[in-house]
């Protein structure tokens, strides 16, 4: 692993360009905002929907340390074959961030195995994320809670494996709770889930929500163990021949 982390951000990067409210709350893309939050030893590259293979190739993800993800109205067009591609690169050993509406991404879907439906509303209501694992990494440096004044709802249930870790929970202005940071391992992977950030609100330049994200990234970083081998192996001691009666 080189010396910097190499970090993808994988945005679809339609709503900027449809809807101009999102296009005023990140008028360079919801990708460009993400990166531009990481913070220590990172090397930053993007990919979107519309690039060739939605700029996901073998050779991009195969100098990817940590892939992150947004996605939200247009996951069913994220080609099968990238998702394998991906996929296949956790099991190897790529961290992997999941934001907000990548929840129903065809990508983390397949890795959870589970529908990860959830409740949701959009009301301008306030969420607070409260911290339920202060000695974890990915939360150092928040205090017990992060206040978001406004935000999209997601309530539980939300439909997702038992996760390894619950890091936060957040509460929200109408009642609901909701599971908002979990962590998975999957294969030689480890996989974050972070719920704020719908497109109308400029979440993503909240320093907190930076922060945690920039924890969550060198979290995920891979090992630098050499990966498994699998498949027909020769013994390490010899085999002494049985004798049959």
């Amino acid at each position: 692993m080189s010396q910097k982390l190499r970090v993808t951000v994988w945005n679809e990067f339609r709503h900027e360009k449809e809807n101009e409210v999102v296009r005023a709350a990140y008028p360079d893309g919801i990708h460009t905002a993400i990166g531009e939050g990481l913070s220590g030893a990172v090397d930053v590259t993007y990919a979107t929907l519309d690039d060739a293979e939605h700029g996901l190739t073998e050779e991009v993800l195969n100098n990817t340390d940590v892939l992150i993800w947004w996605g939200h109205k247009a996951h069913d067009e994220v080609q099968d074959e990238i998702v394998d591609r991906v996929q296949k690169r956790v099991w190897q050993g790529m961290g992997l961030i999941v934001l907000h509406s990548g929840h129903f991404s065809k990508v983390f879907k397949k890795l959870m195995g589970t529908s990860c439906d959830l409740k949701w509303r959009e009301a301008d209501e306030k969420e607070r994320l409260w911290v339920v694992a202060p000695g974890h990494p990915i939360v150092e440096g928040i205090g017990e809670y992060i206040d978001l004044e406004a935000e999209e709802m997601y309530g539980e249930h939300f439909d997702i494996p038992q996760p390894d870790e619950l890091i936060m929970v957040s509460w929200f202005e109408g009642g609901e709770v909701f599971r908002s940071g979990c962590t998975f391992n999957r294969g030689n992977g480890k996989i974050f889930y972070f719920r704020p950030g719908h497109e109308t609100y400029r979440t993503y330049y909240n320093e907190q929500i930076r922060r945690v994200i920039s924890n969550a990234v060198h979290w995920a970083a891979p090992s630098t163990r050499e990966y498994p081998k699998y498949g027909n192996h020769k013994p390490l001691e010899e085999i002494k021949a049985k004798v049959k009666a």
